[in-house]
């Protein structure tokens, strides 16, 4: 890639969540190298967060969204043909000399295949591939993907038993930061910081806390709009006597200021997460962290970096949390050890250019 080269990027929706935030650090490192930038995405808050100098081509939104029955055999229908305007959208500059083409999601890859890019389009994968849905996408998808870029060593698996040429870079956080934690509050509040939608395990979460007395829960974090009944249920479960004025839902809110409020963390997520960022943030700031056993969770809080449960097991979820509440030592232990992992392995003033490389190179 030369200095003066221009950087593709695609994304299927308009919302910002972990992996758009990764793609917005990616857009500021490649102005920072010198490559005008393009992004196709839906309008929303993704596209008003990119910089003024990043040129914008709106499309409309790639995925299914949260259709059941009947009207999610039309939404695939109108899936279909937002992937053909879309790759109208954005062939001339895939195809353009010096281009590189970077798919940050997976419903974006069938525009990738559609524009057809000559060096073929590097996919940021975010999502650990379990569905026959994801698979039936790459395999149309597959001739246009000249390589898979994987954010952890699990979801790297299922790719090249696909066929698929994989290189796995590590997703990084900002370090240093300070170190939160330290006495509880009162009550003690346990969080999550996750979009309300089903497979991030919320539900487990309330089920879990609603047996353990005087523990408040937070959930932070925003919702697409085919999730509204969910989100509905989420709302339902918390005002029953078990939960009634022990939660909060606290919308979209920065990591950070979500964080302080805390004493746990919690990624309850049921199917596998490539390698989240509300993980690795809450263990940049020395939080004591709760995930499910999978995925790049596992990865990341393996060997004391933090604790580790079955997904959708509500009963181990509420004796982790019990535990980690009851103990201050291990507490700060948990923290100290996360803070070290994200230190010596996550520090994204190293993860991101080399993540940059891998997807332009």
């Amino acid at each position: 890639m030369t200095e003066d080269s221009t950087v593709l990027f695609l994304a299927h929706t308009g919302q910002v969540s972990g992996a758009e935030k990764v793609l917005l650090d990616l857009i500021d490192e490649a102005e920072r190298r010198g490559h005008d930038t393009v992004i196709a995405c839906p309008n929303g808050p993704l596209a008003d967060r990119v910089p003024r100098t990043t040129r914008h081509i709106p499309i409309g939104e790639l995925g299914l969204g949260g259709e059941r029955g009947a009207a999610r055999g039309i939404a695939a229908i109108r899936m279909v043909a937002r992937w053909v305007i879309a790759s109208r959208s954005v062939r001339t500059i895939a195809r353009a000399p010096g281009t590189a083409t970077v798919v940050n999601s997976l419903f974006a890859l069938p525009v990738a295949a559609l524009s057809r890019p000559p060096r073929g389009a590097s996919w940021l994968v975010h999502d650990t591939m379990t569905s026959l849905k994801q698979r039936l996408v790459v395999r149309y998808a597959r001739s246009a993907i000249r390589v898979a870029v994987s954010v952890s060593e699990a979801t790297a698996v299922p790719l090249r038993a696909a066929g698929l040429p994989v290189v796995v870079s590590h997703n990084g956080v900002t370090w240093p930061v300070p170190r939160f934690g330290g006495e509880l509050h009162s009550p003690p509040v346990v969080g999550i910081l996750a979009l309300l939608t089903p497979w991030k395990g919320h539900r487990v979460l309330l089920d879990a806390v609603a047996t353990l007395p005087d523990i408040r829960v937070e959930l932070a974090g925003g919702s697409f709009p085919g999730d509204r009944e969910y989100v509905a249920e989420l709302h339902e479960r918390a005002s029953r006597p078990d939960l009634a004025g022990r939660v909060e839902f606290l919308g979209h809110t920065d990591a950070p200021s979500a964080l302080r409020r805390w004493d746990v963390v919690v990624s309850a997520s049921t199917s596998p997460e490539a390698g989240p960022l509300s993980v690795l943030e809450a263990m940049s700031y020395g939080l004591p962290v709760i995930g499910t056993d999978h995925g790049g969770t596992h990865e990341f809080l393996a060997d004391g970096a933090g604790i580790l449960v079955a997904p959708g097991d509500a009963a181990a979820l509420a004796g982790a949390i019990s535990t980690v509440i009851g103990d201050s030592d291990r507490r700060r232990a948990l923290g100290s050890a996360a803070r070290y992992r994200v230190a010596s392995r996550h520090d994204i003033g190293e993860t991101l250019p080399e993540l940059l490389a891998r997807l332009t190179s």
